[in-house]
């Protein structure tokens, strides 16, 4: 299947937003659409978008002048294996005493770490992520503090590497769920891979929309490592699922973002108990009071 790019750059972070927004309502609809800020110290913005078939050039054309920003260079991508380059771009990541690695690089998994094989897949989360890779560590701390969690849960879990660390760490099975279908199904291989069948329950829900997520609740541990607008969404939920002195470990943030879903889970009752910042991306620890 082709793929083609479109992408632009303009002044502003709002106005890059509104452009990326934009962008999404473009027929035919971009498959994603991505902002970023250009670290060459020139304040620019760049905004691109992935098509499946080739897109509305003049619609592009109509949104860079409404914009104010440069012409949409559009370009088709050769056909790549991305998966297969992805393994072998990825190398090992060490977060505490997790040691997170591909297949490809089996034989350098060092003695005296608890070692989760996560291949590049169509889920989020190999670890290399500073969302994820925050979450590993804020994990290992409460560990090395003492916390022992007897019932641990992942929502919105990819993956499922934080839900399999935590397995590897303490007695009880966790659970991992995702909207997703493909991501439930990388999920379940990727237990499969690690040899935690049984310690790993992996399900499909939305949020805390599952009959075996009601039936464990509450929980002295939840992940949620997704976005700014679901995680404030799920704030009541979270505290009807998360014991008294209970944790959230909560990212998918960048720094300017955290203050606002702090907020929202003051509201219901919620402390900070660490904050974690690696690169832009912020990861919240959070205790119920």
């Amino acid at each position: 299947m082709p793929t083609f790019t479109a992408l632009t750059t303009l002044a502003g972070k709002d106005e890059a937003y509104r452009l990326a927004e934009a962008m999404e309502r473009l027929t035919p609809e971009p498959t994603g659409v991505g902002v970023m800020e250009l670290e060459d110290g020139s304040g620019l913005w760049e905004v691109g978008g992935y098509f499946t078939e080739a897109p509305d050039e003049a619609g592009l054309a109509l949104l860079a002048v409404s914009f104010s920003a440069k012409p949409f260079a559009v370009s088709e991508l050769p056909e790549v294996d991305w998966v297969a380059q992805v393994k072998r771009e990825l190398a090992p990541v060490v977060a505490g005493r997790f040691f997170v690695y591909g297949s490809h690089d089996a034989d350098k998994v060092p003695a005296g770490v608890e070692a989760l094989l996560i291949e590049a897949a169509m889920a989020f989360g190999t670890g290399h992520h500073g969302t994820t890779l925050g979450c590993l560590r804020a994990l290992d701390r409460l560990a090395t503090g003492g916390v022992v969690g007897e019932n641990v849960a992942d929502i919105g879990c990819g993956t499922a590497v934080l839900a399999m660390a935590a397995a590897r760490i303490w007695p009880n099975p966790v659970l991992a769920s995702d909207l997703d279908e493909v991501a439930v199904e990388v999920a379940q291989s990727n237990v499969v891979a690690n040899e935690l069948q049984g310690r790993v329950i992996c399900l499909e829900a939305a949020g805390f929309d599952h009959p075996d997520i009601r039936a464990r609740a509450p929980f002295d541990l939840i992940f949620a490592n997704i976005l700014k607008a679901p995680l404030i969404a799920l704030a009541g939920d979270m505290k009807r699922h998360v014991a008294p002195g209970g944790y959230a470990i909560l990212s998918g943030l960048l720094h300017e973002q955290a203050d606002e879903v702090v907020a929202a889970y003051a509201a219901q009752g919620f402390r900070v108990h660490t904050r974690d910042e690696v690169n832009e991306w912020a990861t919240l620890t959070l205790q119920m009071c």
